[in-house]
């Protein structure tokens, strides 16, 4: 969705607000919560989340948020802001809560203003199983039961050493300045998730092109109307792509997830084959951007803690932790968004049917009644009980995966640059509600 769309959904009026103006509740300092008579106990600044200084460093506020209210009505968001790690973790099994965001956008969007094509993507989106609740859900996610597993990622691994090895290697050469994100945290995950799903290596590069033009449409990345649009149309071009890519796969199986998955003999009777490919077009750029932001924002974490670096420089073999500590620390998802199905009490709140939800686990993450010193960066941590790949029934399908390309890709990467250093003082960061994402990582190498 685009980035006009998170900025109208964050201000939106929530069903059984009481009205009050958000100047009034702000300069009250504290927020009347809906539904509610009694005021917080103590004074919150209600701030937009994609201001730029919180888009920087968001850790700071969402440590007050946590603090004074773990489950916070927010007047700018028109939402429920959940930091506190007992309750984000509580979201993922309330069955009053529900995943559905394309469902509540829609039913708000008068039919009129929707072109065909846009109809079209929501469609599509819809059916992505990050929207759907049980036991659609459990329908839609059997498709996959194995192909995710840890037995197929293994037999992937060599393909994904391969294409470590020879980014790393280019990444690495030279001694020159290189945009970290440009040059290997982007092209890495996609170059692995085309050969994966088993796209041909001819089209390898248009597959990646569709698939970040359709996550800056799924992440609030577009800036225009125009980009908007072109977004959509990836959409839908990425979508009839796979479909000829399944059909071809089932006259003609090969060693691919999209075998694998017709392989279970679910696609076509459970599950419909536009519901498939719908699916896929998800699993094409989440995957690979989840992964791309781990690995820029965990490289960029590193080079600013030298002690951690050269200690994943000595020990390697500390990678599947290390990237749990990172996954943890500063991870690539900041929240997921939820709407209220039911009403139902949370932390001594009560939350009505119809309201937004947002479960920010990049505040639930750091959380010092879970984990200790919170705030501190130790690749040794364990265990590490993080949030960062969510919990629950809509715990990421690809998280395997992730884990195994982000590993490889830091240490090695650490091994073919040596003198890895960051080229500027600063970074800039995609304003994005959902996602932890560097725009560009300048290094010296």
């Amino acid at each position: 969705m685009s980035e006009r769309t998170e900025r109208s959904e964050g201000r939106e009026r929530m069903p059984g607000q009481s009205g009050m103006s958000e100047r009034t509740e702000r300069s009250e300092g504290r927020e009347r919560m809906p539904g509610q008579s009694g005021m917080t106990t103590a004074i919150l600044t209600d701030r937009y989340l994609l201001d730029d200084d919180l888009v920087a460093d968001p850790y700071p506020y969402l440590a007050e948020l946590r603090a004074v209210e773990p489950v916070h009505w927010s007047p700018v968001h028109r939402a429920w802001l959940v930091t506190g790690y007992e309750p984000a973790l509580a979201c993922y099994t309330e069955p009053a809560i529900s995943a559905d965001r394309i469902g509540p956008m829609l039913a708000q969007t008068p039919p009129d203003l929707l072109s065909p094509e846009a109809a079209r993507a929501f469609s599509i989106m819809a059916g992505w199983m990050v929207f759907v609740d049980p036991p659609e859900h459990r329908r839609l996610r059997s498709v996959f039961r194995g192909a995710f597993g840890a037995r197929q990622v293994r037999r992937n691994r060599p393909m994904v050493q391969e294409a470590v090895a020879r980014l790393a290697a280019r990444a690495g050469a030279g001694g020159e300045v290189i945009d970290l994100v440009a040059e290997f945290a982007r092209p890495l995950p996609a170059t692995v998730a085309a050969a994966w799903m088993g796209v041909p290596v001819e089209d390898t590069a248009m597959f990646q092109r569709l698939a970040i033009q359709v996550g800056d449409l799924a992440l609030g990345a577009v800036q225009s109307p125009e980009e908007n649009e072109r977004s959509q149309q990836a959409l839908l071009d990425l979508f009839d792509y796979l479909r000829a890519l399944v059909r071809a796969r089932r006259a003609a199986p090969r060693e691919d997830l999209i075998s694998a998955a017709l392989a279970s003999g679910l696609v076509g009777e459970s599950v419909g084959e536009d519901e498939f490919v719908a699916m896929l077009t998800h699993v094409a750029f989440a995957g690979g951007e989840t992964t791309s932001n781990l690995i820029a924002v965990g490289t960029w974490n590193l080079l600013r803690h030298p002690d951690q670096l050269a200690l994943l420089r000595a020990e390697p073999e500390l990678a599947p932790v290390a990237v749990e500590e990172l996954l943890r620390f500063d991870g690539p998802s900041k929240m997921s968004i939820r709407h209220v199905r039911d009403d139902f009490e949370l932390d001594g709140r009560r939350l009505r049917a119809g309201q937004r939800l947002y479960v920010v686990t990049a505040g639930a993450n750091r959380d010092p009644s879970r984990f200790d010193r919170p705030d501190e960066l130790d690749l040794r941590r364990h265990p590490n009980p993080h949030l960062g790949f969510g919990q629950g029934g809509h715990f990421c399908l690809g998280a395997p995966l992730a884990r195994l390309v982000a590993g490889a890709a830091l240490t090695d990467l650490l091994a073919a640059a040596p003198g890895l250093a960051l080229a500027t003082a600063g970074v800039r960061w995609q304003p994005s509600l959902l996602n932890r994402s560097l725009r560009a990582l300048p290094v010296r190498l």
